[in-house]
């Protein structure tokens, strides 16, 4: 066997030790989604607190949290369009469950317990997604003041680069830079047959 099928062999092992667990967190949670009560209160204050956090990002104060199953609202003492967006495009459950499992990983070894995190986060980022469809069908002042086609398009955007980043990192078989030259690679392959009508 080559070298390159042992290191495709290998990469694809590294994959599935993500993939596995991560989509098995996925689909958990959408059993739970389409099965219980939707944990509104939960997602609720997770979209306040990440309106909160990317306004202390830019130097804005903080000066009211309201929230309640049924909504909330934030006020900050400046505000831009990621500031309003955020919790559309930003999974803070999903960071939060990453920021924890890695401060464990300065004191314990945390390779065995991988799978457990790949899991969480499937379910954590099934959650933010699955609630953010779900908000997004009602009428949003957030979207509505920032304008529904700028929004949707950032949203869109923000999660695919929010992937782009994640993926490689977590899968730990693909460098950062070499996911950023697949993606402008297509990218230009995209924009070159639009520009030449296929």
């Amino acid at each position: 066997m080559s070298w390159a099928v042992v290191d495709l062999v290998s990469a694809s092992g590294a994959a599935l030790h993500f993939w596995v667990p991560f989509l098995a967190g996925g689909v958990c949670w959408m059993i739970v989604y389409l099965s219980l009560p939707k944990p509104m209160w939960v997602y609720v204050v997770g979209h306040e607190l990440t309106h909160a956090l990317w306004a202390l990002l830019f130097g804005a104060r903080v000066r009211k949290i309201k929230v309640s199953s049924k909504g909330g609202h934030v006020v900050v003492t400046k505000s831009n369009s990621l500031i309003v967006l955020a919790p559309y495009f930003f999974p803070l459950y999903a960071v939060l469950w990453t920021v924890l499992f890695s401060v464990l990983g300065i004191w314990l070894d945390t390779r065995p317990a991988m799978p457990g995190f790949h899991l969480g986060l499937g379910i954590a980022y099934a959650f933010h997604l699955s609630l953010t469809v779900q908000v997004l069908r009602t009428d949003q002042p957030d979207l509505r003041g920032e304008g529904w086609f700028f929004s949707l398009m950032l949203i869109w955007f923000a999660h695919a680069l929010l992937l782009l980043l994640a993926i490689p990192m977590l899968t730990g078989r693909v460098g950062l830079g070499t996911a950023f030259g697949w993606a402008l690679d297509r990218t230009v392959r995209v924009v070159v047959r639009v520009l030449h009508g296929w």
